[in-house]
C-alpha cells in the first residue's frame, strides 16, 4: 500500500448474478467468466496507477475475492447486503476506520479497457474538487466517484446516476481523452466498443469465444 493516494472501492456482486444483459450475446455459461475477468483487469489496471493508494473491493463472492486479492485488493465483506451504494458506502466507512482523512473513490467493476495513464487523469482533476464524478460513455450513468478527505462518498449508483450526482452537488468532471474510464459494458455493445479499445488480459481471454460477435458489428 502507497503512504498517500486515493483510496478505491470497487464493488463486485455475486458473479452467478453479474452482468445479466450480457447473457444476450455471451450466454449464462461465460457471463460470470466474462464478469470477473472485467473485474479482475478494472483492478488490476487501478494498482498500476500511479494516484492509487489502495483497491478495495467489496464483495461476497468467494471466487471473485480470492482472485482479486491475488491481485492485491484488500477484500471487505459485503455486510450490509443492501445494494450498491449501500456497498461502497461501508467500503468507504471501512477504509477510513484504519485512515480518517483518506480521499476515497468508487470505481466500477466493469472497466476492461482501464488504463492506469487515463485513470490518473481522472483522479488528479478530482483533487481539485470536494465530491466530483466521470460520467459513463453514454453520459447517463457514471462510473467514477470521488470525494476529498474527511468528505462523505455519498454514493447514487445506477440506472441515471449522472443526473443524480449532479443534483447532489457532486462536480463533473470532464478531462479530455479518457474513455478507458468511461468504457463500462453491461451491453454486448459496450462489450464490443471495450474491445476496440483493447481489453487487459483476462478479459480478452475470456471472450476469445466472442471473436466473430465482435468482428461483427451487429
Amino acid at each position: 500500500m502507497r503512504d498517500s493516494g486515493w483510496s478505491l472501492i470497487v464493488p463486485v456482486k455475486p458473479l452467478g448474478r453479474a452482468k445479466s444483459r450480457l447473457a444476450a450475446v455471451a450466454g449464462d455459461a461465460l457471463r460470470p467468466s466474462l464478469a470477473l475477468a472485467f473485474a479482475q483487469d478494472t483492478v488490476a489496471a487501478a494498482l498500476a496507477c500511479a494516484a492509487v493508494r489502495e483497491v478495495v473491493v467489496v464483495t461476497d463472492d468467494a471466487l471473485a475475492a480470492d482472485r482479486l486479492a491475488l491481485l492485491g485488493a484488500r477484500i471487505v465483506p459485503d455486510s450490509p447486503g443492501q445494494g450498491l451504494n449501500a456497498a461502497l458506502a461501508h467500503g468507504a466507512e471501512t477504509v477510513r476506520e484504519r485512515a480518517a482523512g483518506a480521499a476515497v473513490a468508487a470505481l466500477n467493476a466493469d472497466l476492461p479497457a482501464l488504463r492506469a495513464a487515463e485513470l490518473a487523469r481522472v483522479l488528479g482533476d478530482a483533487e481539485a474538487h470536494a465530491r466530483s464524478f466521470l460520467a459513463d460513455a453514454a453520459g447517463v450513468g457514471t462510473t467514477l466517484l470521488a470525494a476529498a478527505p474527511r468528505v462523505a462518498l455519498a454514493p447514487a449508483f445506477g440506472g441515471a446516476s449522472r443526473a443524480r450526482h449532479l443534483a447532489s452537488g457532486a462536480a463533473e468532471l470532464a478531462p479530455r481523452d479518457v474513455d478507458s474510464v468511461r468504457r463500462d459494458v453491461d451491453t454486448g455493445d459496450d462489450l464490443r466498443e471495450a474491445l476496440a479499445l483493447g481489453v487487459g488480459p483476462r478479459t480478452a481471454v475470456s471472450a476469445r469465444p466472442l471473436t466473430a460477435f465482435a468482428a461483427s458489428g451487429r
